[in-house]
């Protein structure tokens, strides 16, 4: 009996985190390893990852982990997995394997057992026949995945647009792979959601250069330009923009430099010589220039932020300038993008922004979805990648194209499909998932507590009582001392403040004469008298941080 388990440790119901497990049988086969970003009431959190218990439970199962493309929602998570289980066999194209070899030497990891392999081929991993076919993304060698079962292939799409003027082989998809899989037979298609709501094809309205070419024929002085660093497809547009002006670039981002360099090795896309200036030959007297600032997620909000408040160390701003924003608000960025947009407005006299109705991200719109639907002829569809609306919605354009809803799976982070024999069995079983959360370089509890209190402590406050006791005798001998930050202003409480203060002391004189008396205990039982007083005269719940400090003294 053949045995196939489908399901996600992230990436469902949720823009980016995207994890996505086969199992074969016994064997283990992991399709992406991506962040998301956190919502504007997360602070201080720089990502989201998946949880990876299951993986690290079940290692010796794992025959290989699939990153199809090198973008931050399905790559930016495998430095903080393979630190965990190193050995993980990693297949990759090549661009996305030079990307990935220098974010892994800043984290510090070691050897890797990572597999360069082609946008389109087929090679086996112990007995499991692997396809990759080649996809139209935003950024070069994205490759979709075929893993072939004893019932069929389980097909993964990736991100994926049908343009037929792409004249880059590194950005083309190959159709005739994906008919070939198609007359194979595929027991499940999972097929991105992002886009699925949109009618039509994406292209031709993934491109910008019509959009923004009055933009360059009209500017006077300087063009700055913002763009994501990992839209290659994007840049590349910019810079073919600037050479048809006769304009000199400047690439203000040291990553997106080292992508194009990488593109430049690999003999994917070449700068035209001559027109790139550096950063160490950048003057702010040069007019005839467009200055291409990128970043990734919030962090490109934040470097023009700089640039337009005359912060930065490089580029200062010109009334003159002509500034075109190119990079729309991803999920949890809008915050910064908004804030961005003010300060520019301020700062220069021309900005123009390109947002995703005047030029699509490059995810599969719904005739897209259909032409692979069509091509593939799947026996079970499947969507992934996106919100819970945008599933839905991809599972109508299967519905439309008459499927069966019971040959259309729908599921959320950690249910499990599982096939028998090519035939889902009714009951859905499931894994344990979860959010785990990296503040800097540190992976913080599951459980949001320190989320929590970080939200406390913005909105409410806290308050810091201090309180010196004898060790031998629990005499209180200094203090108490009561700091209040964020919570009331102290020349107008008084009163409030003396009270904290007395209810701190009895607390401690009370535990002392009833022979109960223990740091810990007292500190959480004065913690709850103070933040129930504190709350009937305020209304507010502040953290309360009591602090006993218990000190040997001489008779």
């Amino acid at each position: 009996m053949s045995r196939v388990r489908i399901f996600a440790l992230g990436g469902l119901d949720e823009d980016g985190k995207n994890m996505y497990i086969i199992e074969n049988n016994d064997d283990i086969f992991v399709l992406e390893c991506g962040l998301k970003y956190p919502d504007a009431d997360q602070l201080g959190i720089e990502m989201i990852i998946p949880d990876f218990t299951y993986l690290i439970n079940n290692k010796d199962r794992v025959k290989g982990l699939f990153i199809t493309h090198g973008h931050e929602d399905v790559i930016a998570a495998l430095p903080m997995l393979l630190k965990q289980v190193p050995d993980i066999p990693v297949y990759m194209a090549p661009l996305t394997a030079l990307m990935f070899e220098r974010r892994a030497k800043q984290y510090g990891l070691g050897k890797l057992n990572i597999h360069r392999v082609r946008r389109n081929s087929t090679f086996k991993i112990g007995k499991t026949e692997i396809k990759t076919f080649g996809t139209t993304q935003s950024i070069a060698d994205g490759f979709g995945v075929a893993i072939k079962t004893s019932d069929g292939y389980i097909v993964y799409t990736s991100e994926f647009i049908v343009d037929y003027d792409i004249k880059n082989e590194a950005f083309s998809t190959d159709i005739t792979n994906i008919t070939d899989l198609g007359h194979d037979g595929v027991l499940a298609l999972l097929c991105e959601s992002v886009g699925s709501n949109r009618p039509g094809h994406s292209a031709p309205s993934h491109r910008i250069t019509e959009v923004i070419d009055p933009y360059f024929e009209d500017a006077k002085g300087r063009i700055l330009i913002t763009v994501y660093n990992q839209n290659i497809y994007r840049v590349i547009e910019i810079i073919e923009l600037a050479n048809k002006y006769n304009r000199k670039i400047m690439i203000y981002d040291d990553e997106l430099r080292k992508l194009m360099n990488d593109m430049a090795k690999l003999g994917y896309y070449h700068i035209p010589a001559g027109l790139e200036v550096s950063k160490d030959s950048f003057s702010n007297d040069m007019e005839n220039i467009v200055i291409i600032v990128a970043g990734t997620g919030s962090t490109i909000f934040n470097k023009v932020h700089k640039i337009a408040t005359k912060e930065d160390a490089l580029i200062e701003m010109h009334k003159t300038d002509t500034v075109i924003i190119t990079s729309p608000a991803v999920p949890g960025t809008e915050r910064y993008e908004a804030g961005m947009e003010d300060d520019l407005y301020r700062e220069a006299d021309r900005v123009e922004a390109v947002d995703t109705k005047r030029a699509f991200s490059m995810h599969a719109s719904i005739e897209d979805i259909k032409m692979m639907v069509y091509l593939m002829h799947p026996k079970y569809y499947m969507p992934v990648k996106g919100e819970y609306r945008q599933l839905i919605s991809n599972a109508n354009i299967a519905l439309d194209m008459g499927y069966s809803a019971a040959n259309i799976i729908v599921m959320d982070n950690g249910q499990v499909a599982t096939f028998e024999d090519g035939k889902i069995q009714k009951n859905f079983d499931s894994v344990d998932v979860g959010d785990v959360m990296i503040d800097g370089g540190d992976s913080l509890d599951a459980t949001g507590m320190v989320i929590k209190d970080r939200e406390t402590l913005s909105t409410d406050g806290a308050i810091i009582i201090g309180i010196v006791v004898n060790h031998a005798t629990k005499e209180i001998i200094g203090g108490p001392d009561v700091q209040s930050r964020g919570v009331i202003y102290l020349k107008d409480a008084d009163y409030i403040v003396k009270q904290i203060g007395v209810l701190m002391e009895n607390t401690i004189n009370e535990a002392v004469k009833e022979n109960r008396y223990d740091n810990m205990s007292v500190r959480a039982e004065a913690r709850e008298k103070i933040a129930r007083y504190v709350l009937h005269e305020t209304g507010k719940r502040p953290m309360i941080l009591p602090a006993i400090i218990e000190i040997n003294t001489k008779d």
